[in-house]
C-alpha cells in the first residue's frame, strides 16, 4: 500500500482509505457485525485512514469505528469525521457553540479526547468564505478538542477558497473519472499550499465498477434510489451528478478502456488507482459494504502506474459524454 502525507496534518496515511457512509446503513442495511468486519479487513489490508461523519447513520458509523478502535488499540488509524449537517444549512448555525456540541458528540461516539481531523461537511459557500468560522475552528485546535481541521466541499470554487486559508489541513472533494474539474485548478493549488486532497465518490457511486445495468435496483433507503433528483442533498453526491443512462454509457466505454490497459485489471481497481496516482491526492476513500469490497479496494493501492494513454482515454470519455452536464455545475 502506498503512503502519502495528509496535507498539513503531517500524518502519513494509506493512499487508499475507507469511506464509511455505507457503514451507517445509509446505502441499504449493514449490520454492526458486518461493519466491524469491513473495518477489520480494511486495517488488515493496509488501510490506515477512515473517513466518517456525525450524520452517517446519525452517529452509528462513528460509534462502530470507536468500538473497533477500542478493541484494536495497536491499529495506527487516522480518523476523519465531519460536522455541520445536523442543522439547517444556514451560515448562522456555523458558530463556536455548535462546533463544541458537535465535536463533543463525535468525541463520545469515537471514544477519544482529541479528534484527528474534523471537516465541515459540505457547508454553504458563505461558511467557506467566513473568517469567523476559521477563528472558531482555530479555537478548538488550541483547546485540544481537534488536532486538525479541513473542509468537505461540493465545488471547485469552494475548494479553492478553503485552500487559501492558512490553517486548513485538507480539502475533501468529489474526484473520479467522471468528475475531472478538480484537475484544472484545485489539485495545483493544493500542491502549492501543502493542503491534502481527500478524493471522495471515486467510483461515482458504483457506476465505474461497470456492474450496473438499466435493470439494477437499489434499496429504498439507498441514496442511489432516493436522491437521483437531488431532492435530499446535492445531486452531485449520487452518481457524481451524472444522469444514470448517460453514466451507464460512459461506464461501458471506461470498461473497454480498462480492458485495453491491462489484462485482468477490473474497472473498479483501475478507477481507484487512476485517482490515487494523481499528483496532489493524499487519500482516496471508496466505501465498502463487505470484506471482499474492502480487500479489493485496498489492492488498488498497489496497482502499477497506469499509462498516459489511459488518462487520454479518460479525458476523451469525459469530454464527449459528461463535460457539458458536469463541468459548469461543480
Amino acid at each position: 500500500m502506498q503512503q502519502r502525507t495528509l496535507g498539513r496534518t503531517g500524518r502519513t496515511v494509506s493512499v487508499i482509505g475507507l469511506g464509511t457512509w455505507q457503514l451507517g446503513a445509509d446505502w441499504g442495511d449493514v449490520s454492526e457485525g458486518a461493519a466491524e468486519a469491513v473495518l477489520a479487513e480494511a486495517a488488515e489490508s493496509g488501510i490506515t485512514f477512515f473517513d466518517t461523519a456525525d450524520v452517517y447513520g446519525d452517529g452509528r458509523s462513528e460509534r462502530v469505528i470507536g468500538h473497533f478502535l477500542g478493541h484494536h488499540t495497536d491499529a495506527e488509524i487516522t480518523v476523519a469525521t465531519k460536522m455541520g449537517r445536523r442543522v439547517d444549512q444556514l451560515a448562522e448555525n456555523y458558530v463556536l457553540a455548535n462546533f463544541r456540541a458537535w465535536t463533543d458528540r463525535s468525541r463520545r461516539n469515537l471514544d477519544t479526547q482529541t479528534l484527528d481531523l474534523v471537516q465541515l461537511h459540505c457547508p454553504p459557500t458563505a461558511v467557506v468564505e467566513s473568517g469567523e468560522v476559521y477563528d472558531a475552528l482555530d479555537t478548538l485546535v488550541d483547546e485540544g478538542v481537534i488536532a486538525n481541521y479541513g473542509l468537505s466541499v461540493e465545488t471547485a470554487d469552494q475548494a479553492l477558497a478553503a485552500i487559501a486559508r492558512p490553517n486548513v489541513a485538507t480539502v475533501q472533494i468529489i474526484l473520479n473519472a467522471f468528475r475531472l474539474k478538480p484537475l484544472d485548478a484545485v489539485l495545483p493549488a493544493a500542491i502549492g499550499a501543502g493542503v491534502g486532497i481527500i478524493a471522495r465518490v471515486p467510483l461515482a457511486s458504483g457506476l465505474l465498477t461497470g456492474k450496473y445495468t438499466r435493470d439494477t435496483t437499489f434499496a429504498a433507503n439507498d441514496h442511489r434510489n432516493f436522491n437521483r433528483d437531488g431532492s435530499h442533498f446535492d445531486v452531485g453526491e449520487t452518481f457524481s451528478g451524472v444522469d444514470y443512462e448517460t453514466g451507464l454509457a460512459a461506464a461501458a466505454e471506461f470498461g473497454a478502456l480498462v480492458d485495453r490497459e491491462a489484462p485482468g485489471l477490473t474497472p473498479a481497481r483501475a478507477a481507484l488507482a487512476w485517482v490515487a496516482q494523481l499528483d496532489g491526492v493524499s487519500s482516496v476513500i471508496p466505501g465498502a459494504r463487505s470484506v471482499e469490497q474492502a480487500r479489493a479496494n485496498a489492492e488498488a493501492g498497489a496497482v502499477e502506474a497506469l499509462s498516459p494513454a489511459f488518462t487520454v482515454g479518460v479525458r476523451d470519455i469525459y469530454d464527449r459524454l459528461l463535460r457539458e452536464q458536469i463541468h459548469p455545475r461543480w
